[in-house]
């Protein structure tokens, strides 16, 4: 094992064999789902006859998660694990993730279980119908309203700020092809986002709707807070993609603003 950048890397992750797909898992404390999911992941992706990885990065779990990745890479050379010494974030994560992944396609997904493995097919073929990016819709989602309620506003602001229409922007389960990965930088929860940066970009962005099943084991790692930084942070890129060669166009427009209604309440003063 060595440190590189922060993070611990377990022994074989830094193989590097180009393959067809590569599945990326960001993950913290999912101890009770990873031999599951890596079992259902190994199956799906065998039976799809394609040269494939599977890339873990443990986000600084306190439980066993990374003994028992080290113990699953042990048993499959596929599979690759990093690991940070404590926790970053998942936008951090899955930077991390693409950066380490080698698939000419790249599908996301969560550790936890919720995400079914079973889709991933429908994802390979939602791309190759020549969208760059694959994003999943958790139709009927299996969480409580304390989840489902601050999701359904944030997902109405973000298609309001971003401009693009999907009906979940908080789901995961996405798919990649390896070109836009190369034009998108991930920090804060813009993880989020993606979507709506490769749009902006000039990619094209398609949905399909995916099974969710309810949580088995683990707690969500998900508040209120972090929909409020991911608020922030779409406003944050909005400015600078509309604004960031011209600032002052922003601020003159502001002071315009406001020498009106300063003006307006002169007058009926």
């Amino acid at each position: 094992e060595g440190f590189v950048d922060g993070r611990v890397e377990a022994e074989g992750a830094g193989a590097v064999v180009r393959c067809d797909v590569s599945v990326v898992v960001p993950l913290l404390n999912e101890e009770g789902t990873l031999e599951e999911l890596h079992g259902r992941l190994t199956k799906v992706l065998t039976a799809l006859g394609v040269e494939y990885e599977i890339v873990f990065i443990d986000d600084g779990s306190t439980d066993r998660s990374f003994s028992l990745l080290k113990e699953i890479h042990a048993g499959d050379p596929r599979v690759r694990v990093i690991s940070f010494r404590r926790n970053f974030g998942k936008a951090a994560a899955l930077a991390a993730g693409f950066e380490a992944s080698t698939g000419e396609v790249v599908i996301t997904m969560d550790a936890d279980l919720q995400d079914d493995p079973d889709e991933i097919p429908n994802f390979l073929a939602a791309l190759e119908k020549g969208v760059d990016l694959v994003s999943g819709w958790k139709k009927k989602r299996r969480d409580p309203l304390n989840k489902t309620l601050p999701s359904k506003l944030f997902n109405w602001a973000t298609c309001s700020i971003a401009g693009i229409e999907l009906h979940d922007f908080n789901c995961g389960f996405k798919a990649y092809k390896r070109e836009l990965l190369n034009h998108i930088e991930l920090y804060g929860e813009l993880h989020r986002y993606i979507p709506a940066l490769a749009a902006w970009k000039g990619f094209t962005v398609g949905e399909i709707p995916v099974v969710h099943h309810a949580r088995k084991s683990g707690k969500s790692k998900y508040g209120y807070e972090r929909f409020l930084k991911g608020l922030f942070d779409i406003i944050t890129i909005y400015f600078t993609r509309k604004y960031g060669k011209s600032p002052l166009h922003v601020l003159g427009k502001l002071g315009i603003g406001f020498g009106v209604v300063l003006c307006l309440t002169a007058l009926l003063a």
